[in-house]
C-alpha cells in the first residue's frame, strides 16, 4: 500500500476530533440556550422587585391616606410623586444585576366599597397602577441566532389595600 493511501486510509478511521467538532456544532445552541435562561431570570427578578415595590407603595398610601377619604371626599392623586419614589427605589435598589425596568407611570386612585358588613358603610380602599417597560439587554444575541429579538415589553402592575389612616 502506498504510504499516501495509508494516511487517507488512517485519517477517514480517526475518531479524535469527533468531540470537537460535535462540540463546535452543538455551541451555539448551548450559548442561545444558556442566554434566554439568564434574560429570562434576570427579568423576573426585576419584575418581582417592580411588583414588590408596587405592593410597598399601596401599603404606604394605605397608613398614610385619611380614612375618612369616602366621607369627606378627597383624591390620591397627591400622592403620586411619593409612590414613583417608592417603587423606583424598589426597582433600582441595592440589586446585583442592573435592572431591566423602566418605570413609565404611577397612579393611585381609592373606591369607596359598600355592602361589606363592617363597622364603616363605605370602606375606603387604596388601587396603585404602576406602568412598566421591561427591557432585554441580549436580545441582540437572538437576532443573531436568526430570531426577531424581545426588544421591550409594555405591562402594568396593581395592588390594592384598604385605607386604615393614620
Amino acid at each position: 500500500m502506498s504510504p499516501l493511501r495509508l494516511h487517507i486510509s488512517r485519517f477517514r478511521r480517526s475518531q479524535s476530533g469527533a468531540a470537537l467538532v460535535e462540540f463546535a456544532i452543538s455551541l451555539p445552541l448551548i450559548l442561545i440556550v444558556a442566554f434566554g435562561i439568564i434574560e429570562s431570570m434576570r427579568l423576573l427578578w426585576s419584575f418581582q422587585a417592580a411588583v414588590a415595590g408596587v405592593r410597598d407603595a399601596t401599603r404606604y398610601v394605605a397608613r398614610a391616606a385619611p380614612d375618612d377619604i369616602c366621607v369627606n371626599g378627597g383624591s390620591l392623586a397627591g400622592w403620586n410623586g411619593q409612590l414613583t419614589t417608592i417603587i423606583d427605589t424598589s426597582i433600582t435598589g441595592e440589586a446585583v444585576f442592573p435592572a431591566m425596568i423602566t418605570l413609565i407611570s404611577v397612579t393611585a386612585t381609592h373606591d369607596c366599597e359598600t355592602g361589606l358588613d363592617l363597622r364603616q358603610a363605605e370602606v375606603p380602599v387604596a388601587r396603585v397602577t404602576a406602568d412598566l417597560e421591561m427591557r432585554f439587554p441580549f436580545s441582540a444575541v437572538f437576532r443573531l441566532a436568526g430570531g426577531d429579538g424581545w426588544g421591550t415589553i409594555a405591562t402594568s402592575v396593581t395592588e390594592e389595600a384598604r385605607i386604615y389612616g393614620l
